[in-house]
Order: C-alpha cells, then structure tokens, then sequence
C-alpha cells in the first residue's frame, strides 16, 4: 500500500506514451521488500518544465525516469549533468543531489554496454561502428567510449548529427580515435545498427551484411521485435549479437545504483516483469 512514507519515482513522457517502467520496477520493489513505487505521470511538452520543478519539491521523490519527448528539455532544466548526458544531448534519469541539486545521467547506452559485457564481449580496446547518431545513438557511442573503445566510426545520413557527436566525443574523450561518413563494418570489433533499418524481412538494412566478420559483436537497438531481419542475417554469418530489449533490461539495475535503491539483474527482472514483448 502506498503511504506518505512510500518513496515516489516519477517516469515521465507524454500523454499518449505507453509507459512500461512500472511493469518492470513494481514487481521487483514488491518482491523485495522496498518501499519504493514507479509512477506514471502524462506531461505535454509546454507543462514539462514546471512538473519537473514541482515534483522534486515532494517529500519522498527519490528520482525520475523521462521518457520521449522530454529527454533533451530535461538537460536544460538541470545543474548538473554527467558526461554521458551531455555527449547524448539529453537525459533520462534525474535525482535530488545532497545540496538540492537536480543531478541528471543518460542510461540508454549504460544498457547497451552492461550487455555487451555480460555476453563477453571486450570492449576496452575494440573498435566500434555506431550506425544512427541519433538519441540512442549517441548514447550508447557515448557508453562506449566511456567502457574505453580504442576507435570509433560514426556514421548517420544527417552529416550534422554525426559531426556533432563526433566532436561531443572528443571533447570529453580526447584520445578516442575517430570518424565519420562511413558505414562499412569491414574491420570492426563491434557494430552497432542505432536505427530502425532492417527491422522486417525486405527492408533496407543498416549496413552490408557481407561486409561484416563471423567475428564481429553486433548490437540491434529495436525492441519492436525481437529478432528483426538485420539480426537473423547476421545471425546467420555466424556472429555473436544482442536483441534490442536487452538493452532496456540490462540499464534498470543501472537506474536503481544511481537513485541509491537495491540493485538486480536483468534475469531477475524478467522473471517477475510483467511487460511482455
């Protein structure tokens, strides 16, 4: 039962928004023992600011989870943001630092990179190509490059995107070895398709398949369906790879670190989840 003592995690997105946090969340705070809840709040673009401002006024707000499309407005909102927030332009996760302060970090690509590592995948030192320098693009190359990649390509046919996360990148990562224009996965250690390419069997895909080793990682970042066209060709080249919505549970324990509440596993969350893809 909810009470003045249950402690409150705003997930904030639009009206229409199809809000799964507390299908996740509720059932893991209830099996142990937290007295903690995810709820669901509707805000339109123009009333974000001010729900932000007045929910972190509340007694018992531990954080917030922002969805679309209130990712980048957030960033502007607080005083303090981490690196990987401020390389991804935007933010999806806010708490209340020990002076008041609104402290916001980006977890999307957290999500990503836990995976990767939990299959054993090595990231520190591999190259990487990130196909789509969009949201979840740039912050799962921004993950990446904190997981300590040697080199990373970039490529989006929005030449500025992929120019603005390149530079995004170097300024916080000086010594990453970068470019761009290119989508060519000959080569790499890991690649990435961070669009929704290749997600149904005739569709365009991100990249040339043909060009990509048996060796080589790749991660797939629509959870839409779990198995898309892209990963069951790769799948068939024989490479390791990562459906998309493990990266959505692998960034929850993520979350529960930073708001300071008990952490899990993505196995444990999936057990007792009541969201079904």
């Amino acid at each position: 039962m909810i009470n003045g003592n249950t402690e409150l995690i705003a997930h904030i997105g639009f009206p229409t928004h199809a809000f799964k946090a507390p299908m996740i969340y509720n059932p893991w705070f209830k099996k142990c023992g937290v007295n903690a809840v995810v709820v669901p709040f509707g805000s339109k673009p123009e009333d974000f600011p001010a729900l932000l401002r007045a929910l972190f006024k509340l007694s018992n707000i531990r954080g917030a989870l922002i969805t679309m499309p209130h990712k980048v407005t957030t960033v502007g909102l607080l005083d303090e943001l981490s690196p990987t927030a401020a390389i991804a332009g935007a933010c999806n996760a806010v708490r209340l630092g020990a002076g008041g302060q609104l402290q916001g970090d980006m977890f999307d690509g957290e999500g990503f990179v836990r995976g990767l590592l939990r299959k054993g995948c090595v990231l520190q030192g591999a190259r990487v190509l990130v196909v789509g320098c969009g949201g979840v693009g740039s912050a799962i190359a921004a993950s990446l490059a904190a997981a300590g990649v040697a080199g990373m390509a970039l490529f989006d046919p929005n030449e500025a995107a992929q120019t603005g996360l390149g530079q995004r990148l170097q300024k916080h990562y000086p010594e990453l070895q970068l470019s761009t224009g290119s989508k060519d996965p000959a080569g790499f250690d890991v690649v990435v398709n961070a669009t929704p390419m290749g997600m149904n069997a005739g569709d365009a895909m991100p990249m040339d398949i043909a060009r990509i080793a048996p060796e080589t990682f790749v991660g797939e970042v629509v959870m839409k369906t779990e198995m898309t066209a892209f990963l069951r060709a790769v799948q068939a080249r024989g490479c390791r790879f990562q459906i998309g919505s493990d990266m959505l549970f692998e960034q929850i324990p993520a979350y529960l670190e930073f708001f300071g509440l008990p952490s899990t596993t993505p196995d444990e969350l999936r057990a007792v989840s009541t969201l079904r893809y």
